[in-house]
């Protein structure tokens, strides 16, 4: 029996990025009291005000089928949102609703890029991107994100991976794994970059409200002179605590909206009415929630910080924004997933490998911030002393 050639393009780049994880959900299925800091769960549940709305849509009989590009309601709502933030109209033309974010970059990179075109990267990456670039057809071109550039790709290391393949150059922001926020000096270089070589600017943006200790957030549409190539993409799981709903969208140039529509209506025919609504009435909505998380979150790193920064040969590097904290274990082990694997079964707490994220990251640990204040501090502590072990 044969298979399409992308089943063996994305070997290895699915369930086998999850590895540590999977293990810690199969401990804790036996019941083993583990602390998992593996995954970027909103820290609260999905508000109530939320899932009442999504109810009282179904009561109403929001229940059929949608169109292609989003249900009207929550496309108006959407183009509020970002005439608002942007301070120029960005209209209800400029946006797609997609199930989550996830379906909205593989919809993107799948209607900018083919088989022989590369696509431009950060290195470390979120886990999914290679796969998702390679579902197209594309390569993925790693540039690597320096710790002494606090994570944030440089625009010269960009134009230095160009080549005649290059397609888009995938950014971002604020970035997951390492909290880093891209700045408008930042994004005009590399908007310039993108100008210069007519490419295409995809942002992945889902951590946007997320930002620590009140610091701004811009995204990559914020400059107008680089619009008609810049598509962001974003979704309420993070901000809205309702990663189960799978609600989230893209934005862009109206003639990129156009293009892009029959092959979203080719893979699923629009989203679900109901769910539409709900996220129509959290988008409308300030970012409470999202600023509430946001500081508990920081408030978690400084915790990490206090407890293992230059302790026992770990080093942490404290993030801008999202869900996550760096330590730098390259003084003990340069195998991150082994020495997480042995964490695990140890000590009893799971964290996600560095090498899950990229090459650049080999030597890391990547720690949730979503669970309670004192069950960081437990787990900072059973690292600290699972780290002195190793380093004797």
């Amino acid at each position: 029996m044969k298979f399409a050639a992308v089943t063996q393009q994305l070997a290895g780049l699915g369930s086998d990025k999850w590895t540590l994880h999977n293990a810690a959900q199969k401990r804790i299925a036996a019941g083993e009291k583990v602390i998992n800091l593996t995954i970027g769960e909103p820290d609260v549940a999905t508000p109530d005000a939320l899932i009442e709305a999504a109810c009282e849509a179904m009561r109403a009989g929001r229940t059929g089928y949608s169109n292609g590009q989003g249900e009207a309601r929550l496309l108006a709502a959407l183009s509020e949102r970002y005439t608002e933030r942007l301070g120029r109209p960005i209209g209800p033309e400029r946006f797609m609703c997609l199930p989550g974010t996830q379906t909205a970059l593989y919809l993107v990179l799948h209607t900018l890029c083919e088989t022989g075109t590369e696509v431009i990267i950060g290195d470390p990456m979120y886990a999914t991107y290679e796969g998702l670039i390679r579902s197209s057809g594309a390569t993925p071109v790693p540039v690597t994100l320096r710790p002494e550039n606090g994570f944030k790709i440089q625009a010269s290391d960009i134009e230095s991976s160009i080549t005649p393949r290059t397609r888009v150059i995938f950014l971002n922001t604020p970035h997951n794994p390492t909290g880093a926020i891209l700045q408008q000096d930042d994004l005009s270089a590399i908007g310039e970059v993108a100008k210069k070589h007519d490419l295409w600017i995809l942002s992945d943006e889902v951590y946007g409200d997320l930002t620590h200790d009140h610091r701004a957030f811009t995204s990559a549409l914020a400059d107008p002179a680089y619009e008609e190539r810049t598509i962001a993409a974003a979704s309420i799981s993070k901000s809205h605590a309702a990663p189960g709903f799978r609600s989230g969208w893209i934005t862009g140039p109206a003639h990129f909206i156009e293009r892009a529509l029959p092959l979203s209506e080719t893979m699923l025919f629009g989203s679900q009415p109901f769910i539409a609504d709900m996220t129509a009435q959290a988008v409308a909505e300030p970012p409470i929630l999202a600023r509430e998380m946001a500081a508990r979150m920081a408030n978690r790193a400084r915790i990490v910080r206090d407890t293992l920064d230059n302790q026992a040969n770990l080093h942490v590097s404290l993030p801008e924004a999202g869900m996550f904290a760096l330590i730098d274990i390259r003084a003990i082990s340069m195998d991150s997933l082994d020495f997480a694997l042995k964490l695990l079964e140890t000590a009893n707490v799971a964290v996600m490998p560095g090498a899950s994220f990229g090459e650049a990251l080999e030597g890391w640990l990547r720690l949730a911030l979503n669970a309670s204040d004192a069950d960081t501090i437990e787990a900072c502590t059973r690292i600290r002393a699972f780290a002195e072990e190793q380093s004797t």
